[in-house]
């Protein structure tokens, strides 16, 4: 057993989350990317692509109530100057329904998957809706 918790600690990030996640962040091709770790497969894969007219709504309409996942959002505000900016958020989401070897999952491989994806300016953890509301992201983006 203790092997297998070892083993899990850090899954391997796909090709395809990282060169997404480019395509997020110089391109602005996608507005958030939501990730699951298939343990089949020991992999953080991508499971939704948002378009970059979807709405903050849209991307939490895809976060599933009862599992955990790994997300990244970007999010443009404006500043009290009137400045048009964008940030990245990742939001780890570990809601407290999970399963437990879920979260143990999601949390031994957060580190990892941070430092594949470079360019998170604002990370957020969350164990309920309430945690990653609009009010937090705008008060966390300024």
């Amino acid at each position: 057993m203790l092997w297998q918790a070892n083993s899990a600690s850090g899954m391997h990030v796909s090709d395809e989350c990282k060169i997404k996640f480019l395509e997020l962040k110089a391109k602005r091709t996608y507005r958030y990317i939501v990730f699951k770790i298939d343990e089949k497969a020991q992999e953080v894969k991508i499971e939704k692509l948002g378009n970059p007219d979807e709405s903050y709504d849209d991307f939490t309409s895809t976060i599933p109530e009862n599992e955990c996942r790994y997300a990244v959002y970007d999010f443009d505000f404006t500043t009290e100057d009137n400045c048009q900016k964008s940030k990245i958020f990742f939001i780890a989401w570990s809601p407290d329904s999970s399963k437990v070897r879920s979260k143990m999952l999601y949390a031994s491989s957060k580190d990892r998957f941070k430092r594949e994806m470079d360019g998170i300016q604002v990370e957020l953890q969350a164990t309920d809706s309430s945690e990653m509301g609009l009010d937090i992201i705008k008060q966390r983006a300024l």
